[in-house]
């Protein structure tokens, strides 16, 4: 490559032609099984990721097409280069998604907005619970106009459109992404693999009076958001609200100023996605899939997706909660802490086949608190294990909750697995392998 051909890949926080020298020795799928993990492909049958055309992310790139990031600046450029031939965008050490400058939330905000102010402006004592804050948004010069301009200042810098035909890949141990949303909206064929992602942290949580009896806070952002994107495989993840666990947040007005929203949502007529090896810890509201009991025209037929291998631990709810999908969730390891809601939610037209989990769940908390009524639709219980003991969810539920049974059958059954472990090896198969520095 010619010294101004390699000027010209320089771009901000990525490594130029010596890095894509090394990172690649040939191109196309003869090495999407070998020793270059960005390489890789989703293996055939693994989950619903590989129906159809399967997932090959980015793995036919080109040396051109090829980039190591250091920086979010860098990260988010590499992703904007045109067309949609394969890339492949490997990320080394961890990207920092907090403003320009590192300045963090005070980077984000616009002038005249005072947090203070805000909260003085709309105390239940001086606003009540009766109103939203919608009109105090359109109206220039609120705390609440302000609070929203802010917002989407940051969300502009924290959000990061990933390109269809990409592979997005941590290289060396402590390869990340702190405080950034991946959003693969609308794309085919994105791979995305051994990440540390920390879950962005809203500077700008909006307060809604009217969200229940006695208001709520209400956040942004996700770590990653698969909407209306098909064939997607999430593995050898690890997500985290790393330093900011919602047991650090304050309160205001009586209610937890929650700062996070989910750590993976697949949502708007998302299709075909794999979620595998991953590891979701210490988070609330964690994986949703299927936003809207109204979005039948979007989502009917579409939201399928496989959990496999995942280590759900430490979390209160949404492990997932499920409208409308076929989601078939197997061999994944639930460890519950303190403040445990529930695993699997049943909501809207939801097709859950759960089979061959391992739940341990404190003292206290019975097997019936794994399953979760949002909506009387039959889900599939077969062989899963709580606190090591072979157990039947759906009866255990059904005991704990005879006004609001739920039925067997989800009316469907997987046929797209590839390893596949008995359910008393689960915990120690996937304590083992789960997570980022697990990618091997």
């Amino acid at each position: 490559m010619s010294t101004s051909k390699c000027h010209a890949r320089i771009i901000a926080g990525v490594v130029g032609c010596t890095a894509l020298a090394l990172a690649v020795t040939t191109t196309g799928p003869a090495q999407a099984h070998g020793r270059d993990l960005a390489r890789r492909t989703l293996p055939a049958r693994d989950g619903w990721a590989s129906a159809t055309t399967g997932t090959t992310g980015g793995a036919a790139a080109t040396r051109d097409r090829v980039f190591t990031v250091t920086t979010w600046a860098g990260f988010k450029a590499a992703l904007a280069v045109g067309g949609t031939a394969p890339r492949i965008v490997k990320v080394a050490g961890t990207l920092h998604a907090n403003g320009a400058d590192g300045a963090g939330c005070s980077g984000f905000a616009v002038a005249g907005y005072d947090f203070d102010r805000y909260l003085a402006a709309y105390d239940p004592a001086v606003w009540g619970y009766d109103t939203d804050l919608e009109g105090e948004k359109a109206t220039p010069g609120t705390q609440e106009y302000l609070r929203d301009r802010s917002a989407a200042a940051q969300a502009q810098a924290v959000k990061a459109a990933v390109p269809a035909n990409t592979t997005i890949v941590g290289v060396g141990r402590g390869a990340g992404i702190a405080g950034g949303s991946l959003q693969i909206n609308g794309a085919d064929n994105v791979i995305v693999r051994g990440l540390t992602l920390e879950s962005p942290l809203d500077c700008f949580p909006q307060w809604d009076p009217t969200d229940g009896s006695t208001g709520n806070w209400n956040s942004e952002y996700d770590a990653a958001v698969v909407s209306g994107a098909t064939h997607v495989w999430l593995d050898h993840n690890t997500f985290t609200d790393g330093d900011h666990p919602d047991a650090t947040l304050p309160s205001y007005f009586g209610r937890l100023f929650q700062q996070h929203d989910g750590e993976l949502d697949v949502v708007k007529g998302a299709d075909l996605v794999t979620a595998s090896w991953n590891v979701f810890e210490d988070h609330d509201k964690t994986l949703m899939i299927g936003n809207s009991d109204s979005a039948g025209a979007t989502d009917e037929g579409r939201l399928r997706v496989t959990l496999h291998h995942n280590l759900f631990e430490n979390l209160v709810e949404r492990a997932p909660r499920v409208r409308f999908g076929q989601v078939d969730a197997y061999n994944n390891s639930y460890v519950a802490g303190a403040g445990y809601g529930y695993s699997f939610g049943i909501g809207f037209k939801s097709q859950l086949y759960a089979e061959k989990n391992a739940f341990t769940l404190p003292p206290g908390v019975g097997a019936g608190a794994v399953l979760y009524r949002w909506s009387d639709y039959p889900v599939t219980a077969r062989d899963n294990v709580v606190n090591g003991r072979a157990t039947d969810l759906i009866a255990a539920y059904n005991a704990a909750n005879p006004t609001t049974p739920l039925a067997s059958g989800a009316g469907w059954t997987p046929t797209l697995r590839t390893q596949v472990d008995p359910a008393k090896d689960v915990a120690r198969v996937v304590a083992r392998g789960a997570g980022a520095d697990r990618l091997r």
